[in-house]
């Protein structure tokens, strides 16, 4: 049972292992009520694995997870929780709101359909089939779906891929509304703009480890150093060859170069050439933490 104080997700030293791969290796992690908790990783980070273990969709090989105190897969869980997967689909000739009226009736203490209908901006195809939806409709309905239980706990696997701008800031405007409600939110995002808008708290997974945990200003943290973004005339190895560089990347004319200490690289790429241009230092932002911490280069322990 859960008491006021306990974790909304908890998860301990999970391990799920297909053959020799570890696609989730010791993963430990709290999520309180109310938290909006974003999950980040490369493809095959082991997050949407993590989440089928949180969820029970498939049992860890090692390790247990529970959602509002209760076993993960349990009856009890799963009424407590709204899920938004990847890769779902519904009956092709039923309507949104039929679909809804549907979910529904499983639940004890549904939301308010009509309600919902608004709330998610669904109503100029509410009435429509299924099958006639676009792609990015398909995805409305199926976010409206996990959230008409009037879940607690809220898992959201990829929620906005597909949409267009508007359609996913109405996607951020109920997750925020229902954090304010004491709801929980995991989520997992390739986004970085979304998770540095909604999240509370980031979580980043690396070969099915947890490497950082913090909020987005721990998680820059983390990282520590500069970027030096510039226009020179120097070969990406001479810049990697820079005093504290750890990694450059290019992007049109533009170069990119993370580094340990500002100073001592900016004293050799100005010597080297000093006629570069477009010169500006400052720090790593999110999604450059994120590249930094996912880079083989340079793991680092949480």
């Amino acid at each position: 049972m859960s008491s006021p104080t306990s974790p909304a997700i908890q998860a301990c030293a999970v391990h799920k292992h297909f053959g020799s791969t570890h696609a989730v290796d010791g993963v430990s992690i709290a999520i309180p009520k109310g938290q909006i908790c974003a999950l980040l990783g490369q493809n095959g980070a082991g997050k949407t694995t993590f989440i089928e273990c949180a969820l029970g969709l498939t049992q860890p090989t090692h390790g247990s997870a529970e959602v509002m105190g209760h076993a993960a897969g349990s009856m009890d869980a799963r009424s407590t929780t709204g899920v938004m997967l990847q890769d779902s689909d519904l009956p092709d000739l039923l309507t949104a709101r039929e679909h809804l009226a549907l979910f529904a009736s499983y639940f004890n203490t549904p939301a308010d359909t009509e309600q919902l209908i608004k709330e998610t901006d669904i109503s100029s195809f509410a009435d429509t089939r299924y099958k006639k939806l676009s792609g990015g409709q398909k995805r409305r309905v199926q976010f409206a779906l996990a959230l008409v239980g009037n879940p607690d706990v809220l898992f959201l696997d990829e929620p906005t891929t597909g949409l267009d701008q508007e359609a996913a800031r109405a996607v951020w405007r109920n997750v925020r509304r229902l954090s304010e409600q004491g709801k929980t939110v995991l989520l997992t995002t390739h986004y970085l703009e979304e998770a540095d808008a909604l999240a509370d708290r980031i979580v980043v997974m690396h070969h099915g480890r947890v490497i950082a945990d913090g909020s987005t200003e721990d998680v820059r943290n983390k990282v520590g150093g500069a970027l030096i973004t510039c226009q020179t005339a120097l070969p990406t190895d001479a810049l990697q060859d820079l005093p504290s560089v750890r990694s450059v990347t290019a992007s049109g004319r533009l170069h990119s170069i993370l580094t340990d200490s500002a100073p001592a690289s900016l004293r050799q790429l100005l010597a080297l050439d000093p006629e570069l241009t477009d010169l500006t230092v400052k720090k790593p932002t999110l999604a450059e933490a994120f590249s930094a911490l996912t880079n083989n280069k340079h793991e680092v322990n949480s």
